[in-house]
């Protein structure tokens, strides 16, 4: 007979699972398959933690999001954001259903060519930009969003060296009303920037000016702001027809919709609040449609959305390592994934799920990171069942920026798969090893005795 583990006394507020006055019972229901696939076989299988994506989920989002753009404008193109989830596999499943590439550095770029995308369907945008990179692109015809002057005046002088024109927009930045507003990256409306440096585009006639990008955001969470940023791009448009008698060919509008996972400190959960594909198709294609661009002429409508294609396709399980009582008295859990698997706890309160039934009861939790940190909290404070060391939990909605911004750090990052619309499991990223840095690291002579 087994010892049991014996906690000293506490009086605590304890959540039962009796009904609440609506009726219906406050308890986490478990999540014990993806896909039909069952965790605890994943787990068995490819290790704790481990990262799993859903093709069916990626693939249904995705027709979801270009039915709500494509049914309501004549011309739309989707490029999927490299830089928020860049495998192969997830891209790759992108491009099998239309997108382009948008990337944001030389990585990106060499990323999405092996992944046979053709150079004049990569929008490269981003401020680094080296002149090795923009050799390639220009020679690729790919579109290059310029970010700034330098960058501007660098193709300038590459000019006399290379026989293809370079097919260039340039990112706009602009007062949208979005707090705090992004103007860190491309040329401002406001001061003139941005017609400055079409200016100087279209007068040294060594260029294809071919389009006008804007980025207002991230986790943009009301759609009039797109709506403002096109009436100013359409302008800007036609200021440029009417000197240069030069039409745009398209309008990027960038990504920053929101998904479903709930910031820290919001009041009501994502859920209930984030706009769905129609508000955002809605409201940008009405802008598009009542701008009065030159000519009568439709551009092309680009999105570049990243987050809200991806994160609902991404699930993280793992294993509780232990149970313990802060100072305060306060419980808290330590799981085998932290921040350095899932940076972006630092601003979400992702929603976690016990993998099997257990007990009825809950209570206010910490729930930690294996890392000897003491920010490495994955969520602040959260009603969660008691379960044991040993048990297995599974984290919703981490398609986005987790695989991505992810840090080697005291751990391994572990394996990631994928179930196909078949329901069969693929490893598509291994888990790190010793020999992962061994092969990148060099000791001088003198150290290696």
């Amino acid at each position: 007979m087994n010892k049991r583990i014996y906690e000293r006394p506490l009086l605590r507020k304890v959540v039962e699972g009796i009904p609440n006055k609506f009726g219906s019972l406050k308890r986490l229901r478990p999540i014990s398959t993806i896909d039909n696939v069952e965790i605890d076989s994943l787990i068995e299988e490819y290790g704790s933690p481990v990262f799993v994506l859903s093709e069916k989920t990626i693939r249904d989002t995705y027709k979801n999001a270009y039915r709500a753009f494509s049914t309501r404008y004549p011309k739309v193109q989707f490029a999927w954001s490299y830089k928020t989830n860049y495998l192969d596999a997830v891209c790759r499943i992108f491009h099998q259903e239309g997108a382009w590439a948008e990337v944001v550095s030389g990585f990106e770029y060499e990323k999405a060519i092996d992944n046979n995308i053709p150079g004049n369907k990569i929008i490269f945008n981003g401020p680094d930009k080296s002149e090795e990179d923009l050799v390639k692109a220009i020679n690729n015809k790919s579109l290059i969003h310029i970010d700034h002057f330098d960058e501007l005046y660098m193709i300038l002088s590459l000019m006399d060296q290379l026989k293809e024109r370079p097919q260039v927009a340039i990112r706009v930045n602009m007062d949208t009303g979005i707090i705090p507003q992004w103007d860190r990256f491309g040329f401002n409306y406001e001061n003139g920037e941005a017609w400055n440096a079409i200016n100087r585009i279209l007068s040294s006639k060594k260029m294809d000016f071919i389009g006008l990008h804007v980025h207002i955001g991230t986790y943009i969470t009301i759609s009039k702001p797109y709506a403002v940023a096109i009436e100013k791009l359409a302008a800007l448009a036609n200021k440029t027809y009417n000197r240069f008698q030069k039409s745009i060919g398209y309008i990027d509008v960038g990504g920053g919709f929101a998904s479903q996972n709930t910031l820290q400190g919001a009041y009501m959960p994502a859920t209930d609040t984030t706009p769905s594909f129609d508000d955002y198709a809605h409201a940008i294609t009405t802008a598009m449609t009542a701008a009065d661009f030159p000519n009568n002429e439709t551009p092309m409508l680009i999105l570049e959305t990243g987050r809200a294609l991806i994160d609902d396709a991404g699930w993280l399980a793992g294993t509780i390592m232990a149970n313990k009582r802060l100072a305060d008295g306060r419980r808290s859990m330590v799981i085998d994934a932290g921040v350095n698997l899932m940076f972006t706890s630092f601003w979400y309160d992702y929603e976690i799920y016990p993998v099997h039934e257990s007990s009825y009861q809950s209570e206010p939790t910490t729930i930690y990171g294996p890392l000897c940190m003491n920010i490495d909290i994955v969520r602040k404070n959260i009603d969660f069942p008691m379960l044991n060391k040993g048990d297995h939990f599974v984290i919703k909605r981490v398609g986005a920026y987790t695989m991505t911004q992810w840090m080697q750090f005291i751990t391994y990052r572990p394996n990631i798969v994928l179930i196909d619309q078949n329901e069969k499991v693929h490893l598509i990223r291994k888990q790190e090893n010793k020999e992962v840095f061994r092969r990148q690291e060099l000791v001088p002579d003198y150290l290696q005795n």
